[in-house]
C-alpha cells in the first residue's frame, strides 16, 4: 500500500511557512557565543528569517549582597554587545543583509533562553558551546536546551 500526500492536505499544525521565521541566538560575549551569532546570522539571511540575539543578564544575589553593582555591569555588557552588533552590521551592510533584534532577559542562561524562545516564538535556537570546564560534569546550557526538545538547537563550537 502506498500513501500519498498532496500539498493541500494538512498533516497537523504548521505555521504555514517553509523554514524558520525566527532564529534565537544566545550571546554572552564569549568567543563561542559570538561565533554562534555569526552562524545564526548566516542562517537567518539564507532563510530570510528574523535573527533574535538574546543576552541573558545574570542575577547574582551574592554580588548584590557584597555591594557590587551587578545590574549596572550587566547593563553595560548588554550595551556593548548591541554596539558591537551595530558595528558589525554596518561593516557588511552592502553584501550581507539580515533582519535582527537584540533582547535582554534577566535570570540564569538556560531559563532566560527558554523564556526568550517561547516569547519570540522561535523556530530554532543557536548557542555557543560552553567554554567552562565544569560543564562536562554538571551539563551546559546547550545540553539542557537540547534535552528540553522544544526547538531544533544548533551548538556552535
Amino acid at each position: 500500500m502506498t500513501e500519498q500526500h498532496s500539498p493541500g492536505q494538512s498533516q497537523g499544525f504548521e505555521r504555514g511557512t517553509d523554514g524558520p521565521k525566527v532564529i534565537v541566538a544566545g550571546v554572552d560575549g564569549s568567543d563561542s557565543s559570538l561565533r554562534a551569532v555569526a552562524y545564526a546570522a548566516g542562517l537567518a539571511r539564507r532563510q530570510r528569517a528574523l535573527l533574535a540575539v538574546v543576552y541573558v543578564q545574570p542575577v547574582l544575589a551574592a554580588g548584590t549582597a557584597a555591594g557590587v553593582p551587578v545590574a549596572d555591569t550587566t547593563d553595560e555588557i548588554a550595551r556593548g554587545l548591541v554596539r558591537d552588533m551595530h558595528e558589525a552590521t554596518e561593516q557588511v551592510k552592502d553584501i550581507f543583509e539580515v533582519r535582527w533584534e537584540f533582547h535582554t532577559f534577566r535570570g540564569d542562561a538556560y531559563n532566560g533562553l527558554v523564556t526568550a524562545a517561547d516569547q519570540l516564538k522561535a523556530d530554532a535556537v543557536v548557542v555557543g558551546a560552553s567554554e567552562q570546564a565544569g560543564h562536562r560534569f554538571i551539563g551546559s546550557v546547550a545540553v539542557r536546551l537540547v534535552k528540553a526538545g522544544r526547538w531544533p538547537v544548533t551548538v556552535v563550537p
